[in-house]
């Protein structure tokens, strides 16, 4: 593995966690994985709730209050003094009577009419309409869909990147390439979600936009954005011995904990970035492409993480420009109208990222970068890494 300075290659360590995975499986005990084992650490404080053992039911006794005894005498008197036993019709008349308590908001004698509030989700055509299935659904929260993901595109405008490599004397895109595929592999390990390896890189590439690193310590500042992006993307998130495990003991406890907190001070804490793993999954379902369409569309999407050409480019535009090219190789058409409508972008907007992926996929890979060919080939992803390359005049036809 890369920039490792343990005693042993960090490769022994990947290889230690492949023969755990299948022990664990052959004696049918996931639960037995680093990232998800639920025991505390050596030394670690014993979980405990902050006011009370809420599990101690039993020696607990709770006095059954009636919301008539308490709800009455606050909205009689602004306080529970006494406890009254009236009917509708006085408590009327009380309610008429009484003066506004002191923190009780009073309406502006200058405003006649009260201001107009819009709560209103846009309108969406019809035609355009991909979330009505889900409207009874809160979760989903079908209304503001389309306000949500503008509201996600917006904030793209306050993480733009640019190629930072000119600024960084001790790197090269060939030394971040592979610590892009270590993190593959271990997010891979541990089963993490996409959303995490895609913020992970995110958070490296704006630390190293802004902070000098030297060799050294570039993997140590991947191994703190990965630990970040978990706890903000993971229910269950590795601790830190898992990545100091994963990195073979080459760095300590205290410098990953520095290092996580230098990431978080230079970007201001501000790490809800947008990545195009969100937009792709929203892109897709506008032409309700099926999992191995949009399996083919993310592993081009992952692809393009080890290539810097792709940096400054919007997460909403390269996750539009991988489905684009998933559609046509699949000979599921082009980018339709509904598409333009949701993505913002036209067909004239996508062609120079397309073909830049184009020419990605076409070069020969590289015999230290595998972890994504090798993670895509694999028949849980629908073996979309053997996928044949759509041919550049046949996609031509599509731009």
């Amino acid at each position: 593995m890369p920039f490792s300075r343990g005693r042993k290659p960090v490769t022994s360590k990947i290889s230690k966690l492949q023969s755990s995975k299948s022990k664990a499986s052959e004696n049918q005990d996931e639960a037995t994985r680093v990232k998800r084992s639920s025991t505390p650490p050596k030394g670690a404080a014993k979980k405990r709730t902050a006011f009370l053992d809420i599990t101690n039911v039993n020696g607990l006794s709770f006095a059954l209050i009636s919301f008539r005894d308490i709800c009455v005498p606050y909205i009689l008197h602004g306080r529970p003094n006494h406890c009254l036993s009236i009917t509708s019709e006085e408590q009327e008349k009380e309610l008429q009577k009484r003066e506004p308590l002191a923190d009780e908001p009073r309406a502006d004698p200058l405003l006649k009419d009260p201001l107009p509030v819009n709560l209103q989700p846009p309108e969406i055509p019809p035609e355009f309409d991909i979330d009505s299935e889900h409207a009874g659904d809160c979760i989903f929260s079908a209304g503001y869909a389309k306000e949500i993901f503008d509201n996600i595109r917006s904030r793209e405008d306050t993480f733009i990147l640019h190629d930072y490599m000119a600024t960084q004397p001790f790197l090269n895109e060939n030394m971040r390439a592979i610590l892009v595929d270590w993190l593959v592999e271990v997010q891979e390990n541990y089963e993490l979600n996409h959303e995490t390896l895609y913020l992970a890189v995110k958070l490296m590439d704006h630390y190293l936009s802004r902070m000098g690193t030297n060799k050294e310590s570039l993997q140590l500042v991947g191994c703190a954005a990965m630990l970040i992006a978990s706890k903000f993307e993971e229910r269950i998130p590795p601790s830190i011995d898992d990545f100091l495990y994963i990195c073979d003991d080459a760095y300590k406890r205290s410098q990953l904990i520095t290092m996580e907190a230098s990431i978080l001070n230079v970007l201001n804490f501000d790490i809800n970035i947008p990545v195009p793993y969100h937009f792709l999954r929203r892109y897709a379902k506008c032409v309700g492409a099926n999992m191995e369409t949009l399996t083919l569309a993310r592993y081009f999407c992952e692809l393009s993480l080890q290539d810097m050409v792709f940096l400054p480019v919007r997460g909403s535009l390269l996750a539009s420009a991988c489905l684009l090219i998933a559609l046509v190789t699949k000979d599921l058409g082009g980018w339709t109208p509904i598409l333009q409508f949701h993505s913002s972008y036209a067909v004239g907007d996508l062609a120079p990222v397309v073909r830049k992926l184009h020419h990605m996929l076409s070069k020969p890979s590289h015999s230290k970068l595998e972890a994504i060919k090798s993670k895509y080939s694999h028949s849980v992803f629908f073996e979309v890494a053997k996928t044949p390359n759509v041919d550049l005049e046949k996609l031509e036809q599509f731009l």
